[in-house]
């Protein structure tokens, strides 16, 4: 099936999945690609709903994934229109058996200003990049992707010419308002960032070490502003007040909470990313993926 509903799009994807840049075979070893391939079969045996290739992937870390797999929906998390075209990404879709294809959705992105080179009018460039999967042969249809969407107007075309949106590193507040801009019927898959660590102050230290990166770059920060936090808030790698507004940080029931705050806010699924303090986040964090979809249960 190469299109879908909405509402058996939003099936296909579960109310929790995991989010992970460690998912990337092309920028690694053939050991490295056996671990993921393990990894990603157990994400899928814990019953995640979506499992999301993060951190800029490329079109063969999407195959691998997908064909390390059975069942579980893959997805881009997301893709960055800069770095390959819409016609390399149509045609290494079309590539999948059908079967695989009904289940992988291209998470589209426009990055960041300080971090592509060519970067310029990401509004305009998004929509030529979706015309462009229109039109190819054959089209990755709107069903088939979602928009890495935080402003009003990236949203909109999340709503009109894809499936829906994946904002990474936003509030609960974002999510209701991403809700009222999506509308009623398209897709909203938030990314939400998870320490497991009951000992608050040294959770926010390794939320803060991630964290810091993300308040470089200006859209994460306009956003943020946009939402009533100060500039005072990204002082010295975040605020109390914006690490808890951004984090889940503590206990795993703590976690489920968190989740359910972004569900209860307007998403329709929720994409966890666990960050570990002795892996920067680099790492394939098996025991505590385990540890979630066991506090989780039947809610995966």
């Amino acid at each position: 099936m190469t299109s879908r509903t909405h509402e058996a799009a939003h099936g296909t994807f579960g109310r929790i999945g995991i989010w992970s840049s460690a998912l990337h075979g092309s920028r690694t070893d053939d050991a490295g690609r056996e671990a993921i391939a393990e990894a990603v079969a157990e994400l899928e045996e814990l019953g995640y709903g979506t499992l999301w290739i993060g951190g800029s992937p490329s079109p063969e870390d999407a195959t691998a994934v997908v064909t390390a797999t059975r069942t579980v929906t893959v997805a881009t998390g997301i893709l960055n229109i800069w770095s390959h075209t819409a016609e390399e990404v149509a045609a290494r879709t079309a590539a999948l058996d059908e079967a695989a294809r009904g289940r992988f959705v291209l998470g589209l992105g426009v990055s960041h200003g300080p971090l592509v080179p060519q970067y310029a009018k990401p509004y305009s460039a998004m929509v030529a990049y979706l015309d462009a999967l229109d039109a190819a042969t054959p089209a990755v249809e709107p069903g088939e992707r979602v928009l890495a969407a935080l402003g009003p107007k990236m949203l909109r075309l999340a709503a009109d010419r894809a499936l829906g949106a994946h904002p990474y590193l936003v509030t609960t507040e974002h999510t209701a308002e991403a809700r009222e801009a999506l509308g009623p019927d398209a897709l909203l898959a938030p990314e939400l960032t998870v320490v497991l660590d009951t000992e608050p102050d040294r959770a926010r230290t390794t939320a803060r070490e991630m964290l810091a990166m993300y308040l470089r770059l200006p859209n994460y920060t306009a956003n943020l502003l946009r939402l009533g936090f100060a500039e005072s808030d990204f002082e010295d790698g975040g605020s109390v007040r914006l690490l808890d507004a951004l984090f889940a940080l503590g206990g795993a029931e703590q976690v489920r909470a968190r989740a359910g705050e972004y569900l209860d806010a307007g998403a329709d699924h929720v994409a966890l990313q666990v960050l570990t303090a002795d892996e920067g986040g680099a790492g394939l964090p098996r025991a505590e993926w385990r540890e979630l979809a066991e506090a989780f249960g039947d809610e995966l």
